[in-house]
Parts: structure tokens; sequence; C-alpha cells
């Protein structure tokens, strides 16, 4: 289904009235005031609290900046039925957006969303989010966390599977899944935790090989000859067919097995260290590593992304040229508001010069007096380009099946050529 048949679908089934029922108070109305800007986010520690602490930079003190808390589905929601319906009453000035899902609207809605060109150096960040925010040459967004990705590894439980931080720090995935058997015969430990239904490791797998669901056009599919994908799931396959893994549900379990110890690394998102830190009594036993390499072959960097999300316009939005300066004068350009939030929430930023703030060199105690900021800053700057394309989401939810198949024996080949005439069917309808 394309992009706009779904967002028009999200229209029918939620009525305009149904869907801003509760807008018209000041906690989450555009006003209609120039002097207001209202941004829209989800998670009041991370995403909310950035925007809070970007405030205090903000000098200009004729502006009320307005923060709205609502969850990620209800701003996806929002839009969908606002954008397909052309009305952008009850939107606010800036709105979060994931970075898988914002090429959906660029190329759906050009005229949706304001050129932000002008604010944004595209020099000062990591080259890859410029796959995301982009339309032929016009930036739309201003890059905000990274998902760069690391190996967060326990010291204890792999010294006594017999490898040591050097080894760790040289890993390829093939090597990852020896350390898997070894970690299990002569700890009892699993290597990991994995959800079989969460693809997010296999996207991670992808872009460290510069590759897609899609080509660079956002659109042609790849899975049939897809090596990475392939390689991905195999490896998942494997994993999970040898009770190397603990397997999970859901977020909550999967957090469980990290905190109680029953995981030796789990490799993932940046954003994950604040949750892996929530289990005080393992302080300085983690350190992390780059991810795994691929082979040779097929590798463009020994760095991905999991996650990332940019701050975007409405365009035409009473307040609109006002919500483009506080961008500016913050997320677009501040360098000490970066190291705040380091600090305050534990953002990797995109934002390259971020990593000159004393924040970045301050070694973690809970990560052995690791810098991981330094580590996550570095390996940031080395993630490929991707475009992720319009239906990321729609397509994996396809994808998904494939590893099941290919845990019970079907060959990857057959597999993903039947995964890729059903992704262009559902595609084309």
């Amino acid at each position: 289904m394309k992009i706009k048949q779904i967002l028009a679908s999200a229209f029918v089934l939620t009525a305009a009235v149904t869907l801003f029922a509760g807008c018209g108070n000041s906690s989450s109305d555009a006003s209609g005031n120039e002097d207001k800007v209202t941004v829209w986010a989800w998670d009041e520690a991370f995403n909310i609290k950035a925007v809070n602490e970007a405030k205090e930079f903000y000098e200009n003190e004729d502006v009320d900046v307005e923060v709205v808390t609502m969850s990620q589905d209800d701003i996806v929601q929002k839009l969908n039925t606002a954008l397909a319906s052309g009305n952008t009453d009850g939107l606010p000035n800036v709105v979060l957006i994931e970075d898988y899902r914002i090429q959906g609207y660029l190329t759906s809605y050009p005229d949706a969303f304001a050129d932000l060109t002008d604010i944004v150096d595209e020099n000062n960040f990591a080259a890859y989010k410029f796959a995301v925010n982009k339309v032929d040459d016009k930036i739309y967004g201003v890059p905000f966390d990274s998902g760069v990705t690391a190996n967060f590894y326990r010291t204890d439980i792999l010294e006594e599977a017999g490898y040591s931080e050097e080894d760790m720090k040289n890993l390829t995935w093939d090597d990852y899944l020896q350390v898997a058997r070894d970690v299990k015969e002569k700890t009892g430990k699993k290597i990991s935790e994995v959800n079989p239904s969460d693809l997010g490791r296999v996207r991670m797998i992808m872009q460290q090989a510069g590759e897609w669901y899609t080509s660079e056009d956002g659109e042609t599919v790849t899975i049939e000859n897809n090596e990475s994908l392939k390689y991905g799931l195999e490896l998942f396959a494997t994993l999970l067919k040898e009770d190397l893994v603990e397997q999970t549900s859901d977020w909550n379990a999967g957090v469980t097995a990290v905190q109680s110890g029953a995981v030796a690394s789990t490799p993932t998102g940046a954003w994950y260290s604040s949750t892996i830190q929530g289990a005080e009594d393992q302080s300085g036993k983690w350190k992390i590593a780059p991810i795994p390499a691929l082979p040779a072959n097929m590798q463009k960097a020994q760095a991905s992304n999991l996650g990332g999300a940019g701050w975007y316009v409405i365009k035409g939005v009473v307040g609109e040229e006002n919500a483009k300066d506080f961008l500016e004068k913050t997320f677009a350009t501040n360098e000490e508001l970066m190291g705040k939030l380091a600090e305050e929430i534990g953002l990797v930023s995109t934002m390259l010069s971020a990593n000159d703030q004393e924040a970045y060199q301050q070694p973690s105690e809970f990560y052995s007096n690791q810098k991981v900021f330094d580590d996550f800053s570095k390996w940031t700057a080395e993630i490929p380009e991707v475009n992720y394309g319009h239906e990321t989401y729609a397509i994996e939810s396809v994808v998904a099946e494939s590893l099941s198949r290919i845990i019970n024996g079907e060959s990857a080949e057959k597999v993903l050529a039947d995964t890729q005439k059903q992704v262009e069917a559902q595609l084309a309808n």
C-alpha cells in the first residue's frame, strides 16, 4: 500500500472531530500566536527533557516555546490524518519525527514541511542523517540523536568465557557466533536477548553494509538479492536455533534479561545505555566495543545506526519563522547544549563538534572508566548513509515472517525471493 493510501485510510478511519478533540486547549493547540512556538515530541525523560533544556539556551524572551508530550503513535496518527486531509489546523510548529518514517512524509507531502537548508550546515553533522532528512538538495530536518550502535558487553562474563577486551574490539559476526557458543558452554548464560519479531538488529547489519529493504531511490524493493539481509537473517536464525540467545517477547522482557545478568552482551543503539545502567549493581562490569564486522566483501563500515530522529517545522503554521529561529539557535548550532544533553539525558548528538565538549571526554565509572561518549561520537561519524525509503515498517511487517521460515529450515534464497514478491504485491495495492 502506498504511503498516501495508508495516510488517506487513516483519515477515513479517524474522523477529524475525534482526532482533534481536546486540541483546543493550551496544552496541544498551535494557537495562532506569532510569538508562540509549539513543539510535539514523545518520551518525557529524553526528547521532552531535551526541548526543555533547549529553551534555557534560547535567548529570545519574546517567544514562548511550549512543549507538548504525546506518544509517538499519537503523533504519527495526528500527522497522518492532518496531512492526508491537507488541513494543518491544530498541528504544532515543530515536531519530532523518527528517521525511519520521515522520507515517507517528505516525498508524499513535499509542501507540508519548511525548508531548513538555511539553518542547517550539512558539514556540521554526521553524513548519514542527510540520506534521511533531504529531498534533492533541500534539507528539511535538524538532525537530533544518533542511534549509533555498539556492542555493550559484560567484562566478567566474557572473561569467564575466555575473551579479553582486545578480543571484543576485533570480532566479526561469525566470531560472535563462536563467542555465543563459548559463553553458553562455559558460563551457562546466553550471549544476548533477542525478540524474534523485532528485526532491529537485522536492520543494523544492513546499514553496516550500506543497504536497505529498498534501493537508493527509496522505492525499488531490493529483498531477493540483498546479501546483508540474507546474512543477518541467517545469523539470527542460527543464534535462535542453537539456543544461544534469551528469547524475549517485548521490551520489558529484554530489559529484564539484560539487567538480571542473564546475558553477556547486547549489540544495540547508544540510547539503550541508560537502560543498562539501570542495573546499578553492575557498575564497573560493562564496556562497549564496536559492533562485530561483516565479511570484508559486504561491509561498508564497522559502524551502524538503530533509531534516531530529527526536528521538523510544519509549513504554514503561524509562528513558522520563530520556530526556525528556535531550532537554529539550539539543536542546529549550539554545542554547549549538546554537552549539557549528554550529561542530563545521555544524548549522543549527531553534531560532530559535540565531541569537543567536556562531557564527551569524561570516563564513565559504570563502563569501567571507558570514555563511551567519545567512542559513540567517533562511530557516529562512520555510519554509512542509507535512504530508509518510504515504507520501512510496512515492508518489515512482511519480512519478519522470513526469519521463522529460515529457522524452520527453508533456504534463505527461496524465502527472500518469495518475500520480494509479497512486498511488491502489497505496495502495489
